[in-house]
């Protein structure tokens, strides 16, 4: 944004629940190397607001002039139902409980962050969860009491790793301090140990946090070796072997490792597995390299290939077919893999070729590639029918197309329903009405909506600036350019856009693979995100972009998901799953460290000029068009088993059962 920040800090240096002197003066150098000034140790003694900012004067006299002013006040629990109830609350907010979590009245308890426990609100994840422990015991006739909070701290504050875990201010009588500080690199460490030098009491890292997953579990736990050894660069780290089975590993959900060594004994063979058996891993993800390490110790193999015929990943058959050239699926498999092939790596090999060249999908040897799918440019429905979905770019769609589009439903029998993507879906198509239908809706201007593919879907928009009182972009503008822009464009699964005019979010954009929120600064990009049965939010990118910075983040980041996502891997999880997460996606498309960007944007080039839709290719080839029918043997014969019922006010489809084969067949 071009603006020299400044940070004021009331305690004598930064962050000082979590580190030490030695490790705020490092954290503040490093803070200061990214070109924020630090005055730690001073108040705010006035605020005077000019026509071009505020001056803010502190209180050894020296005083800030800024064009903005942010407040970072901390947190408030939200407590208003218990004042309203008449239930005593802390002087700085939170309704006061017992170490019972039992409040001023004796028939109510409170749990989570709004609890203030002995006068404490923690506003942390792990100290709430152990009051819903708590009181679950109570009401089952326990009596558990709140042993005191975990307050273990991993974070990232602007680009530096800062941890804190245990007695991290060496409060314990007779405890020891081993510290282990390099201003050259960057690194602060500290270990608190007991007397004996034997127990790990806490710890604080800075610069470095890579420790922090095998030192948090071993807090109260006899060392397995030299404690210099544990924090020194050469020294020789504990593994998640040798923790004892009731170390506790995630320390935001209470996951023991015994929980998790139990989960996969029992079939948890990967990390996402291992979350959704015992929720470790889900908060803050500090835990995951330690879980990764216990996978690998449990003797988990997990294999990256593709199937049986290929032993290499998706990503990695896209390098190759990049780096090599390769046009074909027989070529690849004779080359690089091994046997004929299956219903896996054909379509993954199809949609790798389909995203590296501009040749139709059912171009010669690519056409037995596709699935069914694929192979008839529809969506096959239950009853062996298809649907037609042409593409409404931002939901537009001219009077005249939706008159062509009623026209053909009425004409064909159709069954009709605008969907979710702000499109008109056809359902109840035979396979040979394919042709026709389509020939109807290219001839009036529209084009495949590529429902049927894993590639864009949708641009959900609002109407935005254009129309709507409170928006502050042309969202449907966007929408549109968006659409038109990677319409077509082969991915390891579908991908699905949303655009809002303004920060009321009317085109749920946070729930999509892409999403684009107006502000009036420009746009604010977000990814990753997704519905469906897992949801996701989606997570900021980049803010305040222009058009064009915008369109050219989203090329580098679709180009590189297209080329390093796995086979049916949505967004959401390819971000989760990819080394040193959103971090690690931001340095890539905004700041090219890998030094790529160049190459993606070129690749999404080649993809905008080479794009054909695809039902227009085939209505203009006699060949392609030979393809949709039934029967092979019989072109001409519609399939008998297609039947509906419209009795009601809605055509549905009829299953009909397979008839039963014969007990002996007659010579």
């Amino acid at each position: 944004m071009g603006m020299t920040p400044h940070v004021v800090e009331f305690a004598p240096r930064l962050m000082p629940l979590q580190v030490d002197e030695g490790g705020g003066a490092l954290l503040a150098r490093l803070v200061t190397d990214l070109g924020v000034t630090v005055h730690a140790g001073v108040g705010t003694a006035a605020i005077t607001e000019g026509p071009d900012g505020v001056s803010v004067e502190l209180s050894d006299g020296s005083v800030i002039e800024a064009a903005l002013l942010v407040f970072s006040a901390g947190i408030r629990p939200q407590d208003q139902l218990a004042r309203a109830a008449g239930l005593e609350v802390g002087e700085r907010g939170g309704i006061l409980t017992d170490l019972g979590c039992r409040t001023s009245d004796e028939a109510v308890y409170a749990v989570g962050e709004c609890a203030a426990v002995e006068g404490v609100a923690y506003g942390l994840v792990a100290p709430g969860y152990t009051t819903a422990e708590i009181v679950a015991d109570r009401l089952l006739g326990g009596a558990a009491e709140f042993p005191g909070a975990d307050l273990s701290t991993k974070l990232k504050l602007m680009g530096v790793d800062v941890a804190s875990f245990g007695d991290a201010h060496a409060q314990t009588p007779g405890a020891l301090e081993v510290v282990l500080s390099d201003a050259a690199k960057g690194t602060y460490a500290k270990l608190v140990v007991s007397d004996d030098a034997k127990i790990l009491l806490g710890g604080i890292l800075v610069g470095d946090a890579s420790a922090y997953a095998s030192l948090r579990p071993l807090v109260g736990r006899e060392l397995p070796g030299d404690p210099a050894s544990l924090i020194s660069p050469a020294g020789e780290k504990p593994g998640a072997g040798s923790l004892p089975d009731d170390a506790e590993v995630c320390s935001c959900n209470g996951v023991t490792k015994g929980a998790i060594c139990g989960a996969i004994a029992e079939g948890a063979c990967d990390i996402a597995s291992v979350k959704s058996c015992t929720n470790a891993g889900t908060t803050c993800g500090g835990c995951l390299p330690t879980i990764k390490q216990l996978l690998a110790s449990s003797g988990v193999v997990m294999s990256k290939a593709l199937c049986e015929h290929f032993e290499q990943s998706r990503a990695e058959l896209f390098e190759i077919v990049m780096a090599t050239g390769t046009r074909t699926f027989s070529a690849l498999i004779t080359k690089f893999g091994t046997g004929s092939g299956c219903d896996i790596c054909k379509p993954v090999v199809a949609s790798i070729l389909a995203s590296t060249d501009s040749d139709h999908i059912l171009h010669r040897n690519q056409a037995s590639l596709q699935d069914t799918n694929d192979h008839f440019l529809a969506n096959i429905q239950k009853n062996g029918t298809y649907s037609v979905v042409p593409r409404m770019p931002g939901g537009e769609c001219t009077p005249e197309q939706l008159i062509v589009i009623g026209e053909v439903a009425r004409d064909f029998g159709l069954y009709t329903k605008v969907t979710g993507g702000q499109r008109i879906d056809l359902f109840g198509a035979r396979v040979e009405q394919l042709p026709a239908i389509w020939k109807r809706l290219v001839d009036a201007g529209m084009e495949s909506g590529q429902a049927y593919g894993k590639s864009l879907r949708t641009v959900k928009s609002c109407v935005g600036s254009t129309w709507c009182r409170y928006g502050v972009q042309d969202s449907v503008g966007m929408a549109v350019g968006l659409e038109n822009r990677y319409r077509g464009l082969r991915s390891p699964h579908k991908i699905k856009f949303g655009v809002s005019g303004c920060a009321r979010e009317c085109a749920e954009a946070r729930g999509k693979d892409v999403g684009v929120i107006a502000t009036e600064n420009g746009w604010n990009l977000y990814v990753g995100g997704n519905g469906g049965q897992s949801p996701k939010h989606a997570q900021l990118l980049a803010g305040g972009l222009d058009d064009e910075t915008l369109i050219r983040y989203i090329d580098r980041y679709l180009m590189f998901y297209v080329r390093t996502a796995d086979r049916l891997q949505r967004t959401a999880p390819w971000v989760e799953a990819m080394e040193g997460g959103l971090d690690h996606l931001k340095a890539v498309v905004c700041e090219d460290s890998l030094g790529i960007a160049e190459e993606l944007e070129a690749a999404m080039a080649k993809h905008v000029e080479g794009y054909q839709d695809e039902w227009a290719g085939v209505l203009d080839d006699p060949e392609k068009l030979s393809r949709f029918v039934s029967f092979v043997n019989a072109p001409e014969e519609a399939d008998p088993t297609v039947v509906f019922d419209e009795s009601g006010d809605r055509k549905i489809p009829v299953l009909m059962g397979i008839p039963p084969m014969p007990a002996t067949i007659s010579q």
